[in-house]
């Protein structure tokens, strides 16, 4: 496998070296969003089919809050689905055309939801 070759310094994704012993690294943290409740939220259910090989999924989009709650949430929807899915990029992906399911899920658990597309 061939190496990727590096450009500039940012491709090295923010990796910062330092020798200076007084530095203070404790700015460089980052700390975990708070989450909402459930009913400041607004999501939205998208449904796509494209990028995937003709496989239809659900998305849904607009969770704020920490990335272990947005995948608790996913897991909650996967569940109650009885599907498969994933959490990627601030996205809930879930398998199939279930749009109208997972409204009514997130709306039972206090989420405003937002039905998007076809």
């Amino acid at each position: 496998m061939a190496k990727k070759k590096l450009n500039s310094l940012s491709d090295l994704g923010g990796f910062v070296f330092s020798t200076n012993d007084n530095e203070d690294f404790s700015s460089f943290n980052e700390e975990e969003q708070e989450t909402p409740a459930p009913g400041e939220q607004y999501l939205e259910a998208h449904f796509s089919n494209k990028g995937r090989g003709g496989k239809i999924v659900t998305i849904v989009k607009g969770f704020e809050g920490s990335e272990s709650d947005l995948k608790a949430l996913g897991k909650l929807l996967k569940t109650k689905c009885s599907v498969g899915g994933t959490v990627k990029d601030g996205e809930i992906i879930i398998q199939g055309n279930l749009r109208d399911k997972i409204i009514q899920i997130l709306k039972k658990e206090g989420y405003h939801v937002k039905r998007v597309g076809g």
